[in-house]
């Protein structure tokens, strides 16, 4: 027989670890599951300046790891697993996972999200050999090299900046003619000598001879394509992909409300469904970041010990 906890928490980025940190300390028996490592996306982040009280030389893991002490500390279990399935109608919530199942009467959905391919012929293919999708675990391989950063937002620009501290050159590609990065972002980089902006571009071949060393970038207003060849001294350049996420809540759906792959919540992290609620970049919300996700674990928590509380 499965056991049974007050709250299961799927997913240990900052929203799942503050919603167990929140929810360990209201007393609830409470468990986190999680396919892989702490922090999920945050884990790639090589500086956090926007955290308010954090350590001014905080790093994504080292913020992470204090979110996972301070979780433990309040009496968090922890496993390593694979949500297959979710019965979430009910007192009693199941999550069927690879390893065992799970049972709660309520669920916090942390599930998080992963980043978004550019879909074209060769990215897979050289994916790990030339195309990433995180500097902070890729950079030091692209040490006096040329590099491309697919995206213009603010995680693009971010990254092209921190990029700029390893490589001689990086190269923002952009399909429109202007970023969309907050205007503070982007004065920085238009300030970084180290790098350069390819305007109204699509990359729509990646090549190479067992690492990229060419590629086929098109412009979107004239439709003429360019092949951009690797330097003949380096033979290779790398390609950092920062053009959005995608919600992991495949899962999940037919089960609670989405909108486009997001769950639907209201103010109070509730979901449509008695008892289960969602927290972080997997919920329907204009701004996903580490205080937001973190605040979002918070409420749900909340939420979640007291809706508990109730069914006493």
């Amino acid at each position: 027989m499965a056991k049974q906890y007050d709250i299961v928490i799927i997913g240990a980025g900052p929203a799942g670890l503050a919603a167990g940190l929140y929810a360990g300390r209201a007393r609830m028996s409470t468990l986190i599951i999680e396919k892989e490592k702490d922090g999920g996306q945050i884990v790639q982040t090589a500086e956090i300046e926007n955290y308010p009280g954090g350590l001014l030389e905080d790093s994504g893991p080292s913020l992470v790891a204090r979110f996972s002490a301070q979780a433990e500390k309040f009496g968090c279990e922890k496993v390593l697993d694979t949500v297959r399935e979710v019965e979430l109608d009910g007192p009693v919530k199941k999550i069927v996972c690879n390893k065992e199942t799970y049972e709660a009467k309520a669920v916090i959905i942390a599930s998080g999200a992963s980043p978004s391919h550019i879909g074209c012929p060769g990215e897979a293919d050289f994916t790990g050999k030339g195309v990433s999708y995180c500097a902070t675990c890729d950079a030091a391989f692209f040490e006096d090299f040329e590099v491309y950063v697919v995206g213009g937002g603010d995680a693009a620009v971010e990254e092209a900046m921190y990029l700029t501290k390893f490589a001689r050159k990086v190269t923002i590609i952009h399909r429109r003619d202007e970023l969309r990065a907050a205007k503070s972002i982007q004065e920085k980089a238009f300030k970084n000598d180290k790098l350069e902006f390819m305007w109204n571009s699509v990359i729509k071949e990646i090549r190479g001879e067992g690492l990229v060393n060419s590629m086929i970038v098109e412009n979107t207003k004239t439709g003429e394509q360019t092949e951009i060849v690797a330097d003949e001294e380096d033979g290779i350049f790398g390609i950092f992909v920062f053009i959005g996420f995608k919600p992991a809540t495949a899962v999940f759906e037919g089960k609670v409300n989405m909108e486009k792959g997001y769950i639907v919540t209201d103010q109070e992290m509730r979901t449509n469904v008695p008892g289960v609620y969602a927290a972080g970049d997997c919920r329907v919300k204009d701004l996903r970041q580490v205080i937001t996700a973190a605040s979002d674990g918070a409420i749900a928590a909340w939420q979640a010990a007291r809706y508990v509380d109730e069914l006493a």
